[in-house]
């Protein structure tokens, strides 16, 4: 077998993504300048929207779905008066309505959206119907019937109204949740129609918007004096994408065991009391995720760094 290629680099690298980009254009770009073996990222943002996008370098991928499953914060704006088949700037009207909501009416209409709703996805969307995408068949022309799914919004707010036509919001929501389908059922909810023309995402999961770099401020960084440690100074441990869960120290005999893919037994005076998901570290390197269970600690996720 011939080499791979790229360098065996291990980290989260937290991306401040510019309008016009694909996510898929963003892990290209970082990977050929951290000259990464392997890389992918954290939950698709739109080309229209900006904001966070984390990228996992090497044995960072295998704790992305971890990420994913974190809560998500965005601001975006939505213009009044139009429904695009989208529901976003880059779609046709479909719908048109003089109709325009009063604040009051908005914040009274936001009570129905806090919680767990039920929300069906855009008609441009990844989701799969009969194995094909939503997306792929919506520029087909076909209208596809998407059934509601529940999804949590733990936080939906005005943040400001610039006129009568837009209204700023901020929201944090749980995994699935589409704001364009948000920004779509409220207008329809209020007689108004709406769609979804400026989108910021400002956290996803244990990343916010003051751990992000652009990739131009990346690109500067590569090429100045101080070059790869430069831009490796800007990665995070792979361990930052598991801290909603504990972390437990475990001795090398017993990291080498669990890399093995076997359980090792909480021991001692010192051992931690509790059950559930946890991750180990030996020497300040991550070994494992795993579960405990009464007193013995099972991988199911073994990291090679």
């Amino acid at each position: 077998m011939g080499r791979r290629k790229g360098r065996p680099i291990h980290g989260w690298l937290v991306v401040d993504k510019t309008q016009g980009l694909t996510s898929n254009d963003v892990v290209g770009r970082a990977k050929k300048l951290f000259e990464a073996r392997k890389a992918g990222h954290a939950g698709t943002l739109d080309p229209l929207a900006t904001g966070i996008l984390p990228i996992a370098f090497g044995e960072a991928t295998k704790t992305v779905a971890h990420v994913m499953d974190g809560a998500k914060s965005y601001r975006f704006t939505v213009l009044w008066g139009i429904e695009t088949d989208t529901d976003d700037a880059e779609g046709r009207a479909v719908v048109t309505s003089d109709k325009r909501p009063r604040r009051d009416e908005i914040d009274a209409k936001l009570t129905e959206y806090r919680g767990e709703i039920l929300q069906v996805p855009p008609q441009f969307s990844a989701i799969k119907i009969e194995g094909e995408r939503a997306y792929d068949l919506a520029r087909k022309g076909e209208t596809v019937d998407i059934p509601p799914r529940p999804v949590m919004v733990h936080r939906l707010e005005i943040a400001s109204i610039p006129d009568a036509d837009r209204c700023i919001f901020e929201a944090d929501c749980g995994k699935g949740t589409y704001v364009r389908a948000l920004a779509r059922d409220l207008g329809r909810d209020l007689g108004c129609r709406g769609h979804v023309v400026a989108l910021r995402r400002t956290r996803v999961g244990p990343f916010f918007e003051s751990n992000a770099i652009s990739l131009d401020n990346l690109h500067e960084l590569r090429h100045s004096a101080a070059g790869r440690e430069a831009l490796e100074a800007c990665l995070k441990p792979v361990e930052t994408a598991l801290d909603d869960i504990p972390a437990i120290s475990i001795s090398s005999a017993d990291a080498s065991r669990l890399k093995r893919g076997q359980a090792v037994l909480m021991r001692g005076r010192d051992a931690p009391i509790l059950t559930g998901p946890v991750y180990a570290m030996s020497r300040g390197m991550l070994v494992a995720v795993g579960e405990v269970r009464q007193g013995e600690l099972r991988p199911t996720r073994v990291f090679n760094l």
